[in-house]
């Protein structure tokens, strides 16, 4: 039997390539793209450092997939929930419920999307950009549809938002994971509902 889908792992068994990916995600949340070289990601996936070149041709493309490999799941598990039968007020209910669960079960890729946008190269940086955005129009979308008296513009600053929001839990360990899950949706509703 398949494995839930991950952001990193699609269903499968994670491979080492998304072993890899997994453990870059870590060490670049903890130390900084930086502040990780090639060895210590090999260490922590038990090769050596050259033999990561097998899976990915620099460090650059592995933050580069693992970036792109983000920004896929969100839009692609937001465009599936917005597309769930169900009034605006669920759509925008089960839109929160997913971005919190993906926080709350991947702050170190929270962390690295947060931090390392700019060492991606130019053509990383502009997929990522664009996946972004139509995740943020995903979300735009259900908004206007739930409070139709926010115009877009007002809806998209609702959104981002409500992302900075939900994003800030890799730094708010406070609650266990469910009564956290269940007080930031409730704030995340509660400042869309605000807003109009």
């Amino acid at each position: 039997m398949a494995a839930n889908p991950t952001p990193l792992v699609n269903g499968e068994k994670a491979n080492r390539r998304e072993q890899i990916l997994a453990a870059a995600a870590e060490l670049f949340a903890h130390h900084g793209f930086h502040g990780v070289g090639i060895d210590d990601i090999g260490a922590a996936v038990g090769i050596s450092g050259p033999a990561l070149y097998r899976h990915f041709r620099s460090k650059d493309a592995i933050l580069g997939e693992m970036l792109n490999s983000i920004s896929r799941y969100l839009l692609d598990g937001g465009t599936t929930w917005a597309g769930r039968p169900g009034t605006p007020d669920d759509t925008l209910a089960g839109l929160v419920a997913f971005h919190v669960g993906f926080a709350l079960n991947h702050p170190a890729l929270i962390t690295v999307q947060e931090r390392n946008l700019a060492n991606l190269t130019d053509a990383d940086r502009k997929q990522v950009r664009a996946l972004q955005r139509q995740y943020v129009e995903v979300w735009v979308r259900a908004i206007c549809e739930a409070m139709p008296e926010l115009g877009e513009r007002q809806a998209r600053s609702a959104a981002h938002a409500v992302f900075g929001l939900i994003n800030s839990t890799p730094y708010n360990r406070h609650l266990g994971d469910g009564e956290l899950a269940e007080l930031l949706s409730r704030l995340a509703l509660g400042a869309l509902r605000a807003a109009g």
